[in-house]
This record gives structure tokens, C-alpha cells and sequence, in this order.
């Protein structure tokens, strides 16, 4: 079994033992536009993925200064 990362409607199957931070690379997401969820809760960049484990990643969105 592996671990799932879900980004609006896209879903990735992740190998278990991997950093968030490798997975979110491995897939062509980048870290610092995202937020990591797991059980309602955030997770940081170095949280080990477990088997079973489904992470929700929520866009993170910036704007400018005029």
C-alpha cells in the first residue's frame, strides 16, 4: 500500500518512507506553494509518509503590493 498526496482533484501515490518534501518534489509540486494537511492537522516539510497516510495539500495563494 503507499501513501496519497491530493491537490483539488488530482490524486498522487506516494512511496511510504519519503519525506513530504521529496514526495511534493517527486510529483512536480512545489513546497512553498502548498500547505500539507494529515488528519486535520499541518504537517512540515520533513514529516516521514506512511502507509495508509492521505495528505491534502491546499494551494497557497499570494498576492502583491501595489
Amino acid at each position: 500500500m503507499s501513501a496519497k498526496l491530493i491537490l483539488r482533484d488530482k490524486e498522487y501515490e506516494v512511496r511510504p518512507g519519503m519525506t513530504l518534501l521529496d514526495a511534493l518534489k517527486k510529483n512536480g509540486i512545489v513546497p512553498e506553494s502548498v500547505i500539507a494537511t494529515r488528519n486535520g492537522e499541518m504537517i512540515t516539510d520533513d514529516e516521514v509518509l506512511r502507509t495508509g497516510d492521505v495528505v491534502k495539500l491546499i494551494a497557497v495563494i499570494s498576492g502583491g503590493s501595489v
